[in-house]
């Protein structure tokens, strides 16, 4: 049996930007400081909704050690490695493993794609290279790239890929994992909207996106699950459905990031590509969340 990361709530932590869109470290100090606070469980760091794809190799790697310092132990210190270029996988798995990362997110290839054989090489190519633990992270509808359940049997073959960030969205293909895998793979929820779901069929928590403005609630409805009140879990998922996918209402993470600036954050706005919601949007989502008592 492998060692766990962590159980309950990670959060997908949003990377705050300064007006001239340079990283922003002193939020980004409030907002660590507020997850561990409120309970979160573990922080993941450069992830999609780190906005990974828009920091360069320099600034990623800042924002990661920022967080590790900042952290200082008190929780898991999570660090997205992934890429569709193998040999900068591993160099990035690299650097997060000496800057101090507890463990290490790592994206399947994106537009290139590849083929299953293909995601076993990758992924062995880069666990050969580090000495702490991978979470994988199957993502289909942002990569065009899905792991099949037999591809998992075979990548928990590695002693250091230990888990997965399921975001496919497919319960069955969940299942099917966690049946085929059984204590050599964990599986986390990388839904909002499929944490009781997954947790009630083994899954060991979620790494969200919904936990940046509710902390304290995402930990405390992965917590129920874990103590064995699935029922009082599954009634928290379905009372923070309708926030859960405000935050999906335009491409993540622009509306929580929107959502944490209505909240008193200066996170300022996305980089390029990614622009802010229209006025009418955000007024439904100011309004959805003046729903849950946010603002």
């Amino acid at each position: 049996m492998k060692k766990t990361v962590f159980t309950g709530s990670g959060v997908a932590i949003i990377t705050p930007m300064h007006s001239d869109g340079s990283v922003n470290y002193e939020v980004l100090k409030e907002l660590i400081e507020f997850q561990i606070q409120n309970g979160t469980d573990a922080i993941i760091s450069c992830g999609t909704t780190g906005e990974s794809a828009t920091l360069s190799h320099e600034e990623h790697c800042k924002v990661i050690q920022f967080t590790i310092d900042q952290v200082a132990g008190r929780i898991p210190v999570i660090a997205g490695a992934g890429s569709n270029e193998t040999a900068y996988a591993v160099e990035l798995s690299k650097e997060a493993e000496k800057m101090g990362a507890d463990a290490l997110l790592v994206v399947t290839p994106y537009y290139n794609k590849t083929s299953q054989r293909g995601l076993i090489r990758h992924y062995n190519m880069v666990a050969d290279n580090v000495n702490i633990p991978m979470i994988l992270y199957n993502v289909p509808s942002r990569t065009g790239c899905n792991i099949q359940p037999e591809t998992y049997v075979e990548l928990a073959k590695h002693e250091n890929i230990v888990a997965v960030k399921e975001a496919s969205g497919n319960i069955s293909a969940v299942a099917k994992t966690l049946s085929l895998c059984g204590d050599q793979l964990d599986v986390y929820s990388g839904n909002d909207d499929q944490v009781a779901a997954i947790m009630a069929l083994g899954g060991k928590g979620v790494i969200s996106v919904l936990a940046n403005i509710c902390p304290k609630e995402v930990h405390d409805m992965a917590q129920k699950i874990l103590d064995g009140d699935v029922a009082g879990g599954v009634k928290m998922q379905l009372d923070y459905m309708k926030l859960a996918d405000a935050m999906f209402m335009d491409v993540n993470p622009i509306p929580v990031k929107e959502a944490m600036n209505f909240m008193g954050y200066d996170c300022g706005e996305c980089r390029l590509p990614l622009i802010s919601m229209s006025d009418d949007m955000q007024e439904r989502l100011k309004k959805v969340m003046k729903e849950y008592s946010l603002i």
